[in-house]
């Protein structure tokens, strides 16, 4: 046999063990597991044989499985703590009196609502803040 002939039968090979029909297919993935499973390598894990805490909605739910992790892990999404920030921002703009402060706190506080409408879900999106709302009446 040549070598071209015998590298063509090591292809075919390969192609069999992959493929037995063109409608089966090897599990290679389940087949691991099922050697584990003879060799005993689940016999000794913590919580065998016990019922697993699932949640009472057995839906998948990328999202909400996501904001549980969080949390119970004490953690806040991004967007939530920057409209922390935000209310902070607002609660001390009431208390500068200087016109220049005004206006750069109101445009540091709009930069933090323009990021935070990027991140957050569209309902709980904010409207930028009106210079005008927060001037004193003389300075208009």
């Amino acid at each position: 046999m040549s070598p071209k002939d015998d590298e063509l039968s090591k292809e075919q090979q390969k192609r069999d063990i992959l493929m037995q029909d063109e409608f089966h297919y090897q599990d290679h993935i389940g087949e691991i597991i099922r050697r584990a499973e003879k060799e005993g390598a689940f016999d000794n894990l913590k919580g065998k044989g016990k019922p697993l805490q699932l949640d009472g909605d057995l839906t998948y739910n990328p999202e909400r499985q996501l904001n549980k992790t969080l949390k119970e892990n004490n953690l806040l999404p991004p967007w939530i703590q920057l409209d922390k920030e935000i209310e902070k921002r607002k609660a001390e703009l009431s208390e500068y009196k200087n016109e220049y402060n005004i206006r750069k706190s109101v445009e540091e506080i709009n930069k933090k609502i323009f990021n935070y409408n990027l991140s957050c879900p569209r309902p709980a999106q904010k409207r930028m803040l009106k210079l005008e709302d927060y001037l004193p009446e003389n300075e208009l």
